[in-house]
């Protein structure tokens, strides 16, 4: 019997799109339900009562939201490309890179792009003091995590690409080569991954969204 392994989620998420990435580079077979924000389906509304949001992954009738735990569930549900190491220091390392991308990177650029003047100003600050910490990280490694694509560089990739689309749409500069270029030069090989670059959603739709939704004119850098 085939297994059912559902993902709701909505086409310009960095968030169900990590879950997407994992389930393409592990080469697992699933459905998409792409959601409407101004109307959710009652399927998303019982899978996450709780929060109301994607992503939401549902394995064989149980069902899972938040995607750090999701990707978590998939790496040790099918074994084929890991994304977390086996080492117990490197796993909580991994771990701790990825919840504080989630807790601290998505808020400051956010705020560097939708603030204006001195608030601006002081958020395009935190945003570079914060992605200097993931500069240092990299080191001379290809990957977070080494030589191969792991949580780290998935939970990062509103860094390696939304956050040129963020730039894009709201005129602000935060990635500069010459500030970050072990940065620069991970987001370029992380999206020339196959399984990557077939689940980043179109550019310019994106732009146009993110424009749309949040009244912007066309602003440039």
């Amino acid at each position: 019997m085939a297994e059912e392994v559902l993902l709701f989620g909505f086409w310009g998420s960095p968030f169900s799109r990590r879950v997407e990435m994992v389930l393409k580079l592990k080469g697992i077979e699933y459905k998409y339900i792409d959601e409407d924000f101004s109307n959710k389906s009652p399927s998303l509304l019982k899978y996450n009562p709780i929060h109301k949001k994607v992503p939401v992954f549902v394995h064989n009738g149980k069902h899972l939201a938040e995607s750090l735990v999701i990707l978590e569930y998939i790496d040790e549900t099918w074994k084929d490309h890991p994304i977390l190491p086996k080492d117990p220091y490197k796993i909580a390392n991994a771990r701790f890179w990825a919840k504080f991308i989630d807790e601290k990177y998505l808020s400051a650029i956010w705020k560097s792009c939708t603030s204006e003047g001195k608030e601006r100003e002081k958020a395009v600050e935190e945003t570079s003091e914060l992605l200097q910490f993931l500069e240092n990280e990299l080191k001379e490694q290809k990957y977070f995590g080494g030589e191969t694509l792991g949580l780290v560089d998935i939970a990062a990739n509103i860094i390696g690409y939304w956050l040129e689309i963020f730039e894009e749409a709201f005129g602000v500069e935060l990635l500069r080569k010459e500030k970050f270029p072990k940065l620069c030069n991970w987001a370029n090989e992380f999206v020339s991954v196959s399984a990557i670059k077939e689940n980043l959603p179109p550019r310019d739709k994106l732009i146009a969204f993110l424009r749309n939704r949040f009244g912007v004119g066309n602003a440039s850098k």
